[in-house]
């Protein structure tokens, strides 16, 4: 009698187990998405698998960045190099590339300003020596010895001998080392010989001496913030202005900044005009050459090595400049 009851309890069972696979449609209904097209009900299933997938949320970058105007360029170049009252609205990518194109400009202003300075000790007879001394000086006014600390720093930091790191760390001190006082002293007595032989000649040589030397020892800077110079600091003035330009905007004023310089000297003659073109492009190779060993040992630039660059071009031209 008791194997009787068992048999329904079996039969039911059975009969409990096909609420079981119920939930189990979906799943069949998944795996029958490739055959959607055969059946009429799974076709508004399609449009949960969209044939493209969504777009990203955000915009591409531009290929070109905005450049700014060339008035916030010159008040970049103005109010970085030099010292005179120039309120600079940007300080941003695009503003330095504009402003290190400019740079040659603050270079005649500072040259010009020097040179007048040296034309006044002339004409209340201050002699040849003393205009050159001036001449030399008015360029560290106008600066705040900006360039002259950045020779001394990196001939301390390339005269160390030490790593690129360590090199740099005693480029970002304060005090001078023995390598930047030596080379302060020899750089400065250069120039002003240099000076000196050009206002003996008379005012007009030392004048547009001057000013061949303010304009090209900028173009230096700007070749060396070219797109390919890196930053040796992810900080600081080099960062700011690294790769800002590219190669043909610093390759075309280069070529102005020459042929200016050579057209500078026309009333001179024409063995003047090819001696001011040479020191020109003199000094710029002289500066590349620094350039080429400064990224070769501290790993790229900075606002220190900008400032050895500009004096060293400086320096190159008038010595060319007092050649014949």
């Amino acid at each position: 009698m008791d194997t009787t009851p068992e048999p329904p309890q079996s039969r039911s069972q059975p009969s409990a187990s096909p609420p079981e696979p119920e939930p189990e449609p979906p799943e069949s209904a998944e795996g029958s998405e490739p055959s959607a097209p055969s059946g009429s009900s799974e076709g508004p299933e399609r449009p949960e698998r969209p044939e493209h997938p969504p777009r990203p949320a955000y915009a591409p970058p531009p290929a070109h960045a905005p450049r700014a105007p060339w008035a916030d360029g010159i008040r970049f170049a103005f109010g970085t190099l030099t010292v005179l009252p120039v309120r600079g609205t940007r300080w941003d990518r695009e503003a330095a590339h504009a402003g290190m194109l400019c740079a040659p400009l603050a270079g005649l202003t500072v040259g010009l300003c020097a040179a007048a300075v040296g034309g006044v000790l002339l004409f209340l007879g201050g002699g040849a020596l003393l205009a050159a001394v001036a001449t030399a000086a008015i360029p560290a006014v106008l600066t705040r010895g900006l360039h002259l600390d950045g020779l001394a720093d990196t001939a301390d930091g390339l005269g160390s001998g030490k790593p690129a790191e360590d090199a740099l760390r005693i480029m970002k001190r304060s005090d001078i080392g023995p390598f930047g006082v030596i080379t302060l002293l020899f750089v400065l007595l250069g120039q002003v010989a240099a000076l000196a032989q050009l206002y003996g000649q008379s005012w007009a040589h030392g004048a547009v001496g001057a000013a061949v030397v303010g304009v090209t020892a900028r173009c230096a800077l700007t070749l060396a913030a070219r797109v390919g110079v890196p930053a040796a600091r992810p900080e600081g003035l080099g960062a700011a202005v690294a790769g800002a330009v590219p190669w043909r905007s610093a390759g075309v004023v280069a070529v102005v900044v020459v042929l200016g310089c050579a057209a500078a000297a026309l009333p001179f003659g024409p063995y003047a005009v090819v001696r001011h073109a040479f020191a020109a492009l003199a000094a710029l190779a002289a500066a590349e050459l620094l350039l080429h060993h400064c990224r070769r040992r501290l790993g790229g630039v900075t606002g220190d090595v900008f400032g050895a660059l500009a004096e060293t071009a400086a320096t190159m031209a008038l010595v060319v400049l007092t050649f014949g």
